[in-house]
């Protein structure tokens, strides 16, 4: 794995800004925690203040669907730990591609996927921008050939994952920029599995980077969000659009967000290590066919995960031996302490069949086009005791 960054001109590191970055050091009330702000509409003290406001630009609040200040801290901190400029907070990590998209993309506009990218964002512009228009390519993940092939004078956005969920594929960021500045086109990667913890796209000189932050940036499995994080200028049009659609976040659950992320360093430091201990133990168990993780130097893109990522987080997937996906079932019904659930990255541990969980209504040559097996099982390593989630593994697997 690769050393922590270094800070720059005295940055403080990653953990330090969790807690503080973002912040005014004295806040309202001389609370020592941001106070939650449940206006929907916020006064002027005379008609010259709303003027000064709008031709000032001031940075305050007029109406809720606009802004909040919890809104605002949680937008600096978050671009602090990704080390951008800027960042827009969204109801959802959904809501947040589908914002960017909307705001960048024209009528007769194309982009280009990596096909491991999260189904519901392709599904977004497959079904449903193509109805304005716009023109989706899918390209096998981390095929830099493919990549290249599919970019067209009208390619406006190249979109990856990385790691890819739940295969856990690895994009070489630096060779993924390379193509997109060879076309002049812009770049998009969907962080949410590796944090800014594990990966920096944005210093591999990514245009954009998305983070469901329901996930490991909340971490408590307690609230929706979702966020893109960029150049500043890039995200104005961002943040308008997001102004007219209204798909903002509730003061409440930002005050969440921000309470999650003071511990953010903390929790990846113990996902990582469950997850690599985890990985480790299922590859060399018998009843375990294939084990999807980056930090196992059996994975396909273990090199790429070793050069680019800090650590391999807490996700893990693999296929049962000689199962088909009822005796799968019955594995995921046998643990005790990881819960039958959808999302990741909170400090419960998670399982899920993907066959049933997200791919039930699919047919099976559907699942084979997406690479979902009946066999296969995808573990979201919370924070528990390492060998508490592998002891209850190995009880699980002698069941089946």
């Amino acid at each position: 794995m690769t050393q922590p960054s270094p800070p720059v001109d005295g940055r403080p590191r990653l953990s330090t800004l969790a807690v503080h970055a973002g912040e005014d050091r004295q806040k309202p009330g001389h609370a020592l925690t941001d106070p939650i702000f449940c206006a929907a509409t916020y006064s002027f003290a005379n008609t010259q203040a709303v003027i000064d406001y709008i031709e000032q630009k001031q940075a305050r609040d007029e109406y809720g669907r606009y802004g909040n200040p919890d809104e605002r801290v949680a937008e600096r901190k978050l671009a602090a730990l990704e080390g951008g400029e800027a960042a827009v907070l969204f109801a959802t990590g959904m809501a947040a591609i589908v914002g960017l998209l909307m705001a960048k993309l024209n009528a007769g506009d194309e982009v280009v996927f990596f096909d491991e990218c999260y189904h519901r964002s392709r599904e977004f512009c497959v079904k449903h921008l193509s109805r304005f228009g716009v023109v989706t390519h899918q390209v096998k993940a981390c095929d830099y050939a493919a990549l290249r092939r599919a970019i067209t004078p009208r390619t406006r956005l190249l979109i990856s994952e990385s790691p890819t969920n739940p295969h856990l594929s690895v994009v070489d960021l630096e060779e993924f920029v390379r193509v997109g500045r060879e076309a002049g086109v812009e770049t998009l990667i969907d962080a949410t599995l590796g944090t800014p913890y594990n990966v920096r796209p944005l210093a591999a000189g990514v245009d954009y980077v998305l983070h469901s932050a329901t996930k490991y940036l909340a971490g408590h499995n307690d609230l929706l969000a979702g966020v893109i994080i960029g150049a500043a200028e890039k995200l104005e049009p961002v943040r308008r659009l997001r102004g007219i659609m209204g798909s903002i976040n509730s003061p409440h659950n930002v005050y969440l967000l921000l309470r999650g992320l003071k511990t953010f360093e903390l929790r990846m430091e113990r996902h990582n290590a469950n997850g690599l201990a985890v990985a480790r133990f299922l590859a060399e168990h018998p009843r375990i066919e294939k084990v999807y993780y980056p930090g196992l130097p059996s994975h396909p893109y273990y090199e790429v995960a070793r050069r680019t990522m800090r650590g391999f987080g807490g996700l893990v997937t693999f296929l049962l031996k000689d199962a088909d996906w009822r005796r799968t079932a019955r594995l995921v019904d046998a643990v005790r302490l990881p819960r039958i659930a959808p999302s990741l990255g909170g400090v419960e541990s998670l399982i899920e069949q993907p066959l049933v969980m997200s791919y039930y209504e699919c047919t099976p040559e559907e699942r084979r086009q997406y690479g979902i097996p009946d066999n296969m099982v995808r573990l979201s390593c919370g924070i528990e005791n390492a060998e508490d989630l592998i002891a209850d593994l190995q009880q699980a697997l002698e069941q089946v």
